[in-house]
């Protein structure tokens, strides 16, 4: 099983930094981990990858799955050897695609039942086939296979059912793991369900707990679907809380720039989404300055790079703004480029917060971050009640009578004076 070692903690908030040492190397906590759902991110080779510091990529099973299949992922070795990748992997179990691909799958106690939307074949995936295909993509951490709903479903009673089937199948997930006798090498993570009710959340967190011994970590799922962010921290925080100290904690489909800070705080030691390279593809660039349209008119005569101060391989050969936007969204180039900044823009986030916290000055990265991330836009209210929650307080220090709270289309806290008291 995985070796997991809490190295710093910060003692304000409940952020950690961790070392987990898996069959392919070390990766340190908190960490972002880029998608690469087809076995590649797009646009990037696998090499390119590892040289912009990824020591831990997602690929997705359902996907692997449908192609290139596993009797291909067997032949070729595993996923590893497959697409070239010599860091650590974890696999998402199929789950998710309950939701995404609802109209395709019917879900029953014993699996779910999908039709391929490439050739109309009916495939049966159960927690006992998630796992063993995960065995043949060879994941350093592999994930049960949980009943997924979306969290805006108003239907109580079916959140109810999923979350109790999602520990039921973890026990299945746990047997078949088991008997494989893999798990010196493939570490099985729970997936904690349960949507926005905080009863149902309870419930399931207590029986996943329960099992603790019998897993390498767990994660918070079902999440990132839309819901109100005042409920999505609240929802993190009593996971984070209620999860073992000694097991890394997984906050599934979280992306954005603010969420990865806020949930570090809570005590979340990882977290992916497809939001970086997918919005890279779109000609947006992530920077610490808030993230910036490369399709803007306003970039079409700008020859500085995205940012100045950037490592990655976009800016510190001096790629134009202006060269970008003349080949956003026109040209693979503009994608591979904006692709290969932003994956080191997570990775400079998270690397931020690592070392801010093993210096005792975490509370203050988190100020300085978001005074810088949202100038002249005002903080989003969740994230102060979230990092106040854990006793960070953004707007400490500014000055009370410009502060105000906006309300509408996500409330924010604004200010008409950057002055410090």
């Amino acid at each position: 099983m995985a070796k997991f070692e809490i190295l710093h903690r910060c003692s304000t908030t409940r952020a950690r930094v961790s070392r987990l040492t898996m069959a392919h190397g070390e990766t340190v906590l908190p960490t972002f981990m880029p998608v690469a759902t087809q076995a590649a991110i797009k646009g990037l080779t696998a090499q390119q990858v590892e040289q912009l510091g990824v020591t831990l990529l997602l690929n997705n099973t359902y996907h692997l799955n449908l192609r290139p299949g596993v009797d291909i992922l067997n032949k070729a070795g595993g996923a590893h050897r497959f697409q070239g990748w010599d860091g650590n992997m974890l696999t998402d179990s199929g789950g998710f695609q309950f939701v995404s691909l609802s109209k395709f799958a019917q879900i029953t106690e014993e699996g779910a039942l999908f039709a391929s939307p490439f050739t109309g074949e009916p495939t049966m995936l159960t927690p006992e086939e998630s796992i063993s295909i995960q065995h043949a993509i060879g994941a350093d951490i592999i994930m049960q296979l949980d009943d997924v709903v979306p969290s805006l479903t108003p239907d109580r009673a079916r959140v109810q059912e999923a979350s109790e089937r999602s520990v039921r199948w973890l026990d299945r997930c746990i047997a078949f793991h088991e008997a494989s006798g893999r798990q010196s090498t493939q570490n099985l993570f729970a997936i904690v369900q349960g949507g926005l009710d905080f009863e149902l959340r309870a419930r399931c967190l207590e029986q996943m707990v329960e099992r603790k011994d019998k897993v390498a970590g767990f994660a918070v799922g079902g999440l990132s679907g839309g819901e109100e962010k005042d409920v999505f921290w609240r929802v993190v925080k009593q996971c984070a809380e209620g999860l073992p100290e000694d097991k890394p904690r997984y906050c599934m489909g979280v992306g954005f720039a603010e969420d990865l800070l806020v949930c570090v705080a809570l005590g979340i030691d990882m977290a992916d989404c497809v939001f970086p390279t997918r919005t890279a593809r779109f000609g947006v660039a992530l920077t610490r300055d808030g993230p910036v349209n490369l399709r803007l008119a306003k970039h079409a005569t700008d020859l500085s790079p995205i940012d100045r101060e950037c490592p990655c391989p976009t800016c510190s050969i001096g790629t134009s703004r202006a060269l970008l936007h003349h080949t956003a969204t026109r040209e693979t180039t503009a994608a591979h480029a904006v692709t290969m900044h932003n994956i080191v823009f997570q990775a400079q986030v998270m690397g931020g917060a690592r070392d801010a916290i093993a210096q005792g000055t975490f509370p203050q990265y988190l100020k300085d971050f978001f005074a810088r991330y949202f100038v002249g836009t005002g903080y989003p209210e969740w994230c102060v009640n979230a990092l106040r929650s854990v006793g960070v307080d953004l707007l400490d220090g500014l000055d009370p009578h410009h502060i105000k709270i906006v309300q509408g289309s996500g409330a924010k806290w604004e200010y008409s004076d950057k002055k410090r008291k």
